[in-house]
């Protein structure tokens, strides 16, 4: 993966620019979570990708994001706006307090504060940025997504994807709001602890308990789509957050 990644900002960004905007954002996000997960320094392919983010960055602070109505990543401007924010935090050597990227940030909260996202799932990715920036999030906001988010629980200790939005199936079947999953029970505990929730919080180890239940053969934790039943790719994002999760709880050798 950091390969084809490289590849794209060293070779075919060279040659004839990136798809989207959104690559960029993308790209950028997974360089800077492997740089800060293995060398923990900036490698200068991280920094080219992280750079020509803000390159891209619109007027008023977002980023044209892909909206091909699967949510909940590929839905609006909001998931990107967050993505570039976790990014740009999550860089190692203090990327965030380079000169570009104070710039950026600040136009990317003020985006935030003007178009706040209308689902919990936005709030929760808002929740995530803030750990890096902590100034987004006033101490009584902070807390109010955390509750709202904790109070989704089910009582088998994981969290449904579907009850963080009110998003409509193409299919036109119903959203399952009642079983458990990869991606929502992942996501949630992640975000949590990250927000500062102890690795022993009760919530959180009857969460982690679900997650070691419910990994399949396969080696993946299903999610079903929130967009129709065909691929269900969203299982690819929920197992890497129940990854995440088990290893920010400590739960991995």
């Amino acid at each position: 993966m950091r390969k084809f990644a490289e590849e794209l900002v060293n070779e075919r960004w060279e040659k004839s620019g990136p798809r989207w905007d959104a690559e960029v954002v993308a790209t950028g996000a997974a360089l800077a979570f492997n740089d800060a997960a293995t060398t923990k320094k900036l490698h200068e392919t991280t920094r080219t990708a992280l750079d020509r983010m803000w390159k891209v960055q619109k007027p008023d602070g977002g980023f044209n994001w892909l909206k091909c109505d699967w949510p909940p990543m590929e839905s609006d401007d909001h998931f990107g706006a967050t993505l570039a924010a976790i990014a740009a935090g999550v860089a190692p050597e203090n990327y965030a307090q380079g000169e570009s990227a104070k710039v950026g940030l600040a136009k990317l909260k003020g985006y935030l504060a003007a178009n706040p996202g209308p689902t919990l799932h936005h709030r929760v990715m808002v929740l995530w940025a803030s750990t890096y920036h902590h100034a987004w999030l006033s101490d009584v906001q902070r807390a109010a997504i955390i509750d709202e988010l904790v109070k989704l629980q089910k009582p088998d200790g994981g969290w449904c994807v579907a009850t963080l939005g009110d998003w409509k199936r193409v299919d036109k079947t119903e959203q399952d709001l009642e079983s458990s999953d990869g991606y929502a029970t992942g996501f949630a505990i992640y975000v949590l602890r990250r927000a500062g929730l102890p690795a022993d919080d009760a919530r959180l180890t009857k969460g982690i308990a679900w997650l070691k239940k419910n990994q399949r053969e396969s080696g993946r934790w299903f999610t079903r789509s929130l967009h129709k039943d065909s691929t269900h790719f969203l299982s690819h994002a929920g197992t890497a957050f129940a990854i995440m999760a088990l290893a920010e709880c400590g739960q991995l050798k």
